[in-house]
């Protein structure tokens, strides 16, 4: 229990006149009687006002969070007191993360039970500890803080966003696209006839139905099932460039989270997928798995992973690649290139897996460097200074682009994308390339 601004303001006063009775003593008279009446009523108020220690606590969790998501908490507050009252709560949920909607105030009537939910985002995977939850209420009169905790330890596991995983899902079902994440049965140029449909801008020329194009007078398109029991390779960088974070989430975190969504889809599709995750040497293997539970197995071999503080070495993820998976594949290497000199080593090695693989590199865009690349200056010195550095950026940037552009021309797939933005960009190349039957 801490006094608060009242009661210390109040012992202020008594003070004052108590000091004047060095001058002239009646004073200290008024201010002892001051002083004693203020005692008096903080000691009442403590007495009376009702204690959070009588207020009981249990939280409401999943098992598993999502790292880079919001995960609702649910904190159910119980009053066993006899009194009405209102408390202020904080919890301590696992670090590092972002919590939103804390501390929360409630009100609690005699006997009944309330509820605070809040959100937290957590910023890395493996398993996390939340802590106590603790609870605050003013006196009757304002004249004390009064406390309590309630221990609530838990441990709960911090998996790749399994909620995007589940959303996918529920895009599926509804047979719809959103977010650049189509519907689960996808349609393009197969070998198995499906349907004829309206001509829509994009389609190919070989797709054209003439007959039933002359029949209605209106161009026609054929349709066909995309091929089944095709293979995806995962290719994980695990290295010094991924742990660079944005919004408080690595780099690492955010293709992890793009190759679990991929590999959910790809498996929706009757697909197998493997993931090899590799930064100076390999990390992890997950051999191809098919089925809904394969991305359960995924992400359980995979949920404790972090990146190194290490050089890549993409010449021996090549070499492991080539050794553990022979299989025509589409490869996703998912990466962030610092700088050109990085980008040119990525598309040195990556080069010869065009035989006898499809080869798409995701790269992380730097998202800073986009900004300050296109940043306007001010006027004056300073700004002399900041257009330097917006120059530098915008040639660093430009390197980066004609590496980018090169590789690309030599037949290789290049997706780049903002972390935020990365699930959504491999998930829709890969359905391009089960669209364009480029496997």
């Amino acid at each position: 229990m801490t006094p608060t601004g009242r009661l210390l303001a109040l012992a202020g006063l008594c003070a004052v006149p108590l000091a004047a009775g060095a001058v002239w003593a009646p004073l200290a008279d008024v201010g002892l009687l001051a002083a004693a009446l203020t005692a008096a009523a903080a000691a009442w108020d403590a007495f009376r006002s009702p204690a959070p220690a009588a207020v009981a606590v249990e939280r409401e969790a999943a098992e598993v969070f999502s790292v880079g998501a919001p995960n609702p908490v649910t904190l159910h507050l119980t009053n066993r007191g006899p009194e009405s009252i209102v408390v202020e709560v904080q919890d301590s949920p696992p670090t590092p993360s972002a919590v939103e909607g804390l501390p929360a105030t409630v009100e609690l009537p005699a006997g009944r039970t309330g509820a605070v939910v809040y959100h937290v985002t957590p910023h890395l995977r493996g398993p996390r500890q939340f802590g106590r939850t603790f609870l605050r209420s003013r006196t009757l009169w304002g004249l004390w803080e009064r406390h309590a905790r309630v221990r609530e330890d838990r441990t709960v596991r911090v998996y790749p966003n399994v909620r995007a995983v589940r959303g996918a899902e529920l895009l599926a079902r509804q047979n719809r696209r959103t977010e650049g994440v189509r519907a689960s049965r996808l349609r393009g140029r197969g070998r198995e006839f499906d349907r004829l449909r309206e001509y829509v801008r994009g389609d190919e020329v070989r797709q054209i139905d003439w007959k039933a194009t002359a029949r209605t007078g209106d161009l026609v398109s054929r349709e066909y099932t995309v091929e089944r029991n095709q293979s995806l390779l995962l290719l994980l960088d695990s290295g010094r460039s991924m742990c660079n974070a944005e919004g408080g989430v690595t780099h690492f975190d955010r293709a992890l989270n793009a190759a679990v969504l991929l590999a959910h889809v790809a498996l929706g599709q009757g697909d197998t997928a493997a993931l090899l995750a590799a930064g100076a040497e390999t990390r992890q293997w997950v051999p191809p798995v098919r089925g809904a539970a394969g991305v359960r197995s995924l992400v359980r071999q995979t949920y404790d992973l972090a990146p190194r503080y290490e050089a890549s070495d993409y010449g021996a993820m090549v070499r492991e690649v080539r050794t553990r998976h022979r299989r025509r594949s589409l490869v996703v290497l998912l990466t962030h290139a610092t700088d050109d000199v990085q980008l040119a080593e990525i598309a040195r090695h990556v080069r010869p897996l065009r035989s006898p693989h499809l080869v798409l590199v995701a790269l992380l865009e730097n998202s800073p460097l986009a900004e300050r690349a296109v940043a306007v200056p001010a006027e004056g010195a300073a700004g002399d200074r900041e257009a330097f550095r917006i120059a530098a950026a915008a040639e660093l940037r430009a390197r980066q682009r004609r590496r980018a552009a090169a590789l690309a021309a030599d037949g290789v797939l290049v997706v780049e994308a903002t972390p935020e933005n990365l699930s959504a960009a491999v998930v829709s190349r890969y359905l391009e390339v089960k669209a364009k039957h480029l496997l």
